[in-house]
């Protein structure tokens, strides 16, 4: 099988943000390969603490904001978004979330997803999201 679409010299990178899970649990905050590049999960946990304990809007900005620049550092910025998936602890946290979603995206309109979910990995963790950025 050939590759014909050039992807082949196009980017092939595998970036961590040093988190304590990315290692031991092997995987990478961000991966592109050629046009395409996506986040694992993100969430407010900044230097392995929970920031924002209560409050799935400021998670939610905190969450964006780490996926963005782990966007930005493989040369791709918040236009570039085409999906994204949010997991909210609480039903009741899905209009403060989505809010966050559309003032961050709300000119861009990428595909979305918001899904409830038990829990997170840390009990304090409300929301995750996951950016998924094409570049062309």
């Amino acid at each position: 099988m050939t590759q014909s679409s050039g992807w082949a010299t196009e980017p092939n990178l595998c970036l961590s943000s040093g988190g304590p899970w990315e290692e031991r649990y092997g995987y990478s905050r961000v991966r592109r390969v050629g046009p395409l590049a996506v986040t694992a999960g993100c969430t407010a946990t900044v230097d392995g603490k929970t920031q924002c304990p209560g409050d799935p809007a400021g998670q939610a900005r905190i969450a964006f904001g780490i996926g963005l620049d782990a966007l930005a550092q493989v040369g791709l910025g918040a236009g570039s978004v085409i999906a994204t998936k949010m997991y909210i602890t609480s039903r009741h946290h899905a209009d403060s979330v989505g809010a966050v979603h559309g003032e961050i995206f709300g000119a861009i309109r990428p595909a979305a997803t918001m899904v409830v979910v038990a829990g997170l990995i840390d009990l304090a963790l409300l929301v995750e999201v996951e950016l998924t950025a094409w570049a062309g």
